[in-house]
């Protein structure tokens, strides 16, 4: 990856795609639509931001109450460092998983790699959990519920 400098074109893409997509058949050829571009051109311009660095993922919110899933929780485990990759993955493939980090464990908090759940109660978090501790041999985790959610947008740049 070279020092590529972002130009006007870039910075509208940008904006574009920062926001929900257009809920459409070719979203992308409605928001090129916009951009003055054609779709190529602004998948062409997509990817070549993510090529350099610039866009480093793409990625979906899911807003789970109105996909059906009235209960949430950020489940934080304590993973061998050796075997971080190898957890992260296998937590990372089950369906009702939408997010999984590894972080440095904090002084006073053990745990290192984190996977956000989703499930139509508390109880069925709380066997999810414990069906994914089992999976991957990890029995050392706390599940954290969500009590109330203060904010849910995307960070906007230009």
């Amino acid at each position: 990856m070279g020092r590529y400098k972002i130009d006007e074109i870039d910075k509208k893409v940008i904006s574009f795609i920062q926001g929900d997509l257009p809920l459409e058949s070719r979203p992308f050829a409605k928001l090129a639509e916009r951009a003055g571009l054609s779709e190529e051109k602004f998948l062409e311009r997509i990817k070549r931001l993510k090529r350099e660095g610039i866009i480093r993922r793409f990625g979906a919110t899911l807003r789970h109450q109105e996909a059906g899933y009235a209960s949430n929780a950020m489940v934080a485990w304590r993973v061998p460092d050796h075997l971080v990759d190898k957890v992260g993955k296998s937590l990372a493939r089950f369906r009702r998983v939408t997010h999984c980090y590894h972080r440095r464990p904090a002084k006073d908090w053990p745990y290192n790699l984190y996977t956000m759940i989703h499930g139509a109660s508390k109880k069925e978090c709380l066997e999810l959990a414990e069906q994914m501790a089992q999976s991957v041999g990890i029995k050392d985790y706390q599940v954290l519920f969500s009590k109330r959610e203060f904010k849910k947008t995307s960070m906007q740049y230009f």
